[in-house]
């Protein structure tokens, strides 16, 4: 019970961060207040947090996926190409580039798996990889003018006098699907066994290989997801979209809990770091600072977070 405990602290400092983050951002600017500025917290921050919960259970296994924002870009600039230039329905250009990246993730996994390579080199290959065929297929932002596609971005859902948007509720349903993942699946077991050791898991009898190959075919699932939702929220494709956000999703997985080391994680502390993220950003906007003050703000939380997982994982052996 005691470990139990030490091993969730870490989850609950991201939720004790995120209250008193808040509540002085709302002591200091009232409008943070008005549940509009809650609400955009998620639609603002949709792309990184679908993306961010892919990359939670591959860190969970005790891997890393570096090919994240490489996907995002990839994936947005095809959907583009496939609805502006080859005339596709929108939703199946999606379900498309979602197959695509889904294979590239399990390509990714499967060299994992079979040659025992590190998922650092690997990911990254793939990360220059769909860099480069998204600069291939178009160097320019394209713009996508379809109004069966614009339409769905622009669609809220109305409870009472809020407005949630469309992106945002897709947003809550990756959550809630990685959620159920980890915790009420068999697969989500295993990750959580390979994680906190994988000879064990071995010893065991569990499909380790077979596991890494799904873990890593749903993270890069989520990034080509995080691309469709790039492209909602912009109407365009572009290959160079999504740089760098790989950081920030294993930035808000370890903020909101989980072990770089594997074997103790969840994705709703991911979603409190998201979070965590969207209240720093609205901060330094609302200070009118430059948003770099943002980025030094969250590295400042990252240190302190990792810090903290190292007293509780002492304290948990």
């Amino acid at each position: 019970m005691i470990r139990r405990l030490l091993l969730r602290s870490p989850v609950v400092a991201t939720l004790g961060v995120f209250v008193l983050l808040y509540a002085v951002s709302a002591i200091r600017y009232p409008a943070f207040t008005r549940p509009n500025v809650f609400l955009n917290l998620f639609s603002d921050h949709a792309a990184l947090g679908i993306a961010a919960v892919g990359i939670t259970l591959v860190i969970i296994s005790g891997g890393i996926d570096l090919s994240v924002g490489a996907m995002i870009g990839f994936t947005s600039v095809v959907l583009a190409v496939l609805i502006e230039q080859n005339h596709l329905h929108p939703m199946l250009a999606v379900l498309v580039v979602l197959l695509i990246g889904t294979a590239l993730g399990t390509g990714m996994g499967w060299i994992i798996r079979t040659f025992a390579l590190p998922p650092f080199l690997v990911t990254l290959a793939g990360m220059f990889f769909a860099r480069g065929m998204g600069l291939v297929v178009s160097l320019k932002s394209l713009s996508i003018t379809d109004e069966r596609f614009t339409a769905f971005g622009a669609w809220e859902a109305s409870i009472g006098s809020l407005r949630i948007p469309s992106v945002s509720l897709v947003f809550l349903a990756v959550v809630a699907l990685g959620a159920w993942l980890g915790r009420y699946t068999r697969f989500g077991r295993n990750v959580y066994a390979i994680g906190g050791s994988e000879d064990s898991a071995v010893l065991m009898g569990l499909p380790v290989g077979a596991t890494k190959i799904r873990v890593y075919a749903f993270s890069a699932f989520c990034s080509a997801l995080a691309g469709v939702i790039f492209a909602l929220k912009g109407s365009s494709g572009y290959a160079h979209a999504g740089a760098g956000l790989e950081m920030d999703a294993i930035a808000a997985t370890v903020v909101g809990g989980t072990l770089l080391s594997g074997g103790v994680g969840a994705v709703p502390g991911t979603l409190i770091g998201v979070l965590i993220f969207g209240v720093i950003q609205t901060l330094v906007l609302f200070e009118n600072l430059n948003s770099w003050w943002g980025r030094i703000a969250i590295g400042l939380l990252l240190l302190m977070f990792v810090l903290v997982q190292r007293i509780v994982t002492r304290r948990a052996a």
